[in-house]
């Protein structure tokens, strides 16, 4: 499928308590940018596609985004990553510049270091019917792409265990796709997993 039927959603709209007091989404990195912006722009590079999932009171400007990213605001976000998604894959779906998209990228903003070119193989993979995951070595990574006919089981998650639920209802569908990409596995938890940290 190519890029201009794949719409990226990045989850950003957590709260990071293992990160502590601090907002992790703004942390700096060694390029000069926030976590979050980093991991957008390594997007951006990918998908002609993107929304941002940020909380209801999110200042964008704040967080690194810019000032024309389209947002997505989500209400619920205190209840959980699987709350989150059925807010913003919802809001996609009721999106009429999206009609034509056939999948949607499930990306997490606290990943900055996800090759672009593996989003793009990933794309390329993707299909209405199917979802596409990275594995590297043989663990399974982010982002995963789901096609649209798994939307509507997006929309019903809850709680804070994401789409593996859905991952799992849908195993026959689930189409894994190996990559020299230990970006895949690598997420920012806490601030000793930033570079340069002691």
């Amino acid at each position: 499928m190519s890029s201009n039927h794949v719409v990226a959603l990045m989850m950003a709209a957590g709260y990071s308590r293992r990160f502590g007091p601090s907002d992790k989404r703004c942390a700096p990195l060694p390029n000069g940018q926030t976590l979050l912006a980093t991991s957008l722009a390594n997007a951006q590079r990918a998908f002609t596609h993107l929304r941002v999932a940020v909380r209801e009171e999110d200042d964008p400007t704040l967080l690194g985004l810019p000032q024309d990213m389209p947002l997505v605001r989500v209400r619920q976000a205190h209840l959980g990553l699987g709350a989150s998604l059925t807010e913003a894959v919802g809001a996609l779906g009721r999106d009429p510049g999206l009609d034509n998209m056939g999948a949607v990228a499930i990306l997490l903003g606290d990943m900055p270091y996800v090759d672009p070119k593996t989003l793009l193989t990933l794309q390329r993979l993707a299909c209405r019917d199917t979802i596409v995951r990275p594995c590297f070595e043989g663990q399974q990574g982010h982002p995963v792409i789901f096609g649209r006919t798994m939307w509507p089981a997006l929309e019903r998650l809850s709680g804070s265990d994401g789409a593996k639920g859905v991952i799992q209802q849908h195993a026959s569908r689930l189409r894994e796709c190996p990559v020299a990409d230990a970006g895949i596995l690598r997420d920012i938890d806490a601030p000793a997993d930033l570079p340069g940290a002691v």
